[in-house]
């Protein structure tokens, strides 16, 4: 079988390709700035490096937020043809912090208090409402980048009037104190794989990695375990990153990532998080297989018991022809059967003989 995964080329994505090499006979890494997308005409055709791009039993595409066009419409065009663990609209919905806020309310999976308003005015307004501090943050970005922390009305009024500047829009939040901290889990199909608490610097409210967190590894209950694992279902995909806040009221899911950074949640918990995913792309590649064999089978007996025919090639076992299963199954021949036999060139014919 093949596999491939899709990606920028990140050291997580190069883990995962090395990880997935024990599971699939071949695998290759295509970076997603060789991709080229024709959607003209009646059918679709996807190149890499200028060739049309070879099939795969297995398809794991991932990557930022700047490529969620090009990996929904990618998802969209393969999903059918081979096995990819992330849905289409996964990459619009972990992408955009609002949409993300819509399907976790939708799904009623707890989250922070989260606002949006249709005009300037509308935001002062609900801003001279809120208890402060409070979090204000774009809908796109990765890492920390776009979170503002604002500790009063005036402070939450300047970053509105720039805001109003740069055409920007933004979500508002309540701020959740958590001792500057949160809790990355990973989710792989219905199971938490690995999990790490990160804590911020004393003058960081962000706690990411990449903003120079610490991170440790960290033991969830099982509620906060099905939290997660419910909101990666929410978001669409199967392999995500999914971050929550420990709250007084609970566990509070932050938001999704469908392109999750291993580094930092490996070093923490000493787990081999990549071959988790490998072993589980390569378990549901087998799945996706035998259901499409399944069913390729069942339409051929349908049509071969409605007086088709079978067109297929034979096995031998020396100079011995041996006959497919399924017209085995078809015929209902046993070996304790006694069978007439016709041979002419290019032609052999069997026939149940029954001798009672």
């Amino acid at each position: 079988m093949k596999a491939a995964v899709i990606s920028q080329g990140s050291e997580s994505s190069k883990w995962v390709a090395d990880a997935l090499r024990k599971y699939f006979d071949k695998v290759e890494e295509i970076n997603l700035k060789g991709l080229e997308i024709n959607i003209s005409g009646n059918h679709a055709e996807i190149l890499y490096l200028g060739k049309k791009l070879e099939n795969f039993d297995c398809i794991y595409a991932k990557g930022s937020f700047r490529y969620s066009q090009v990996l929904r419409t990618l998802t969209t065009i393969l999903k059918d043809d081979c096995y990819m663990p992330i849905t289409a609209e996964a990459f619009t919905v972990a992408h955009d912090k609002l949409l993300t806020h819509l399907m976790l309310q939708q799904y009623k999976i707890p989250m922070p208090k989260t606002y949006i308003s249709t005009t300037i005015p509308a935001a002062r307004e609900l801003l001279s409402s809120m208890n402060y501090p409070i979090i204000m943050k774009f809908p796109q970005g990765t890492q920390g980048k776009g979170v503002m922390f604002a500790d009063s009305y005036s402070s939450a009024s300047s970053i509105l009037d720039a805001l109003s500047a740069l055409k920007q829009s933004f979500i508002i939040q309540e701020f959740v104190d958590t001792d500057n901290s949160d809790v990355r889990a990973i989710v792989v199909g219905d199971k938490v794989v690995a999990a790490m608490v990160r804590r911020g610097s004393s003058n960081e409210k962000r706690a990411n990695i990449h903003a120079g967190a610490i991170g440790e590894s960290y033991d969830l209950d099982q509620n906060t375990k099905d939290i997660a694992v419910k909101a990666a279902k929410a978001t669409g995909a199967e392999i995500c990153g999914v971050d929550i806040l420990e709250s007084i009221r609970g566990p509070l899911v932050l938001e999704t990532n469908v392109s999750p950074g291993l580094q930092g949640i490996t070093k923490a918990t000493k787990i081999d998080v990549a071959d988790k995913i490998a072993r589980y792309l390569y378990k549901e590649t087998v799945n996706k297989k035998n259901k499409q064999q399944k069913i390729e089978t069942k339409n051929v007996m349908s049509e071969v018991n409605n007086g088709g025919e079978l067109i297929t090639s034979l096995d031998y076992r020396g100079t011995r022809i041996l006959l497919p299963e399924i017209a085995t199954l078809i015929s209902k021949i046993t070996s304790q059967d006694q069978v007439e036999i016709n041979v002419k060139k290019g032609i052999i014919t069997l026939k149940k003989i029954d001798i009672n």
